[in-house]
């Protein structure tokens, strides 16, 4: 079997790795591919310590993205309740249903704070009523809030 060589990866590249990550590949691969293309570079003691600084760059990034997550999830906790207006039949049924979109507007009118709806979990509300809902700030948080649907 071949020896292998060390190289870092300066793009994202299918089953192989991510930019900045260090991977073994074989030396044929590296010469007539991953150089000529730019895809990847020898591994130097320069090259490591520019990794290192990246990754490190990348964790800081991360955290505040973190922070702001728990910042946005104490602003949705601290307001608590937020209302949707709907048309409404007999017995107190709306017509149509409240979507995440709905959920999504009532928040950025009260806080404007835009979240993606597509973050947004809603249960099936046909009537009206309070709801819990769940929203997903960051892979790490998401906040429950209470939803009041009203008559128009």
């Amino acid at each position: 079997m071949s020896k292998r060589i060390q190289v870092v990866l300066n793009e994202d590249i299918r089953k192989l790795g991510k930019n900045g990550d260090l991977v073994e590949v074989a030396p044929g691969y590296a010469r007539n591919y991953l150089y000529p293309q730019g895809k990847a570079v020898p591994v130097t003691p320069g090259i490591l310590k520019q990794v290192e600084h990246r990754r490190a760059k990348e964790q800081e990034r991360i955290q505040e993205l973190k922070r702001q997550a728990d910042a946005q999830k104490t602003a949705l906790q601290t307001i608590g309740r937020f209302v949707i207006k709907k048309q409404v039949g007999e017995e107190e049924a709306i017509f149509g249903t409240v979507t995440n979109g709905d959920v999504a507007e009532a928040i950025l009118a009260a806080t404007k704070q835009e979240i993606d709806r597509r973050d947004i979990t809603v249960p099936d509300i046909h009537k009206l009523g309070f709801y819990k809902v769940q929203v997903k700030l960051h892979p790490e948080v998401s906040a429950e809030i209470e939803i009041q649907v009203a008559a128009l």
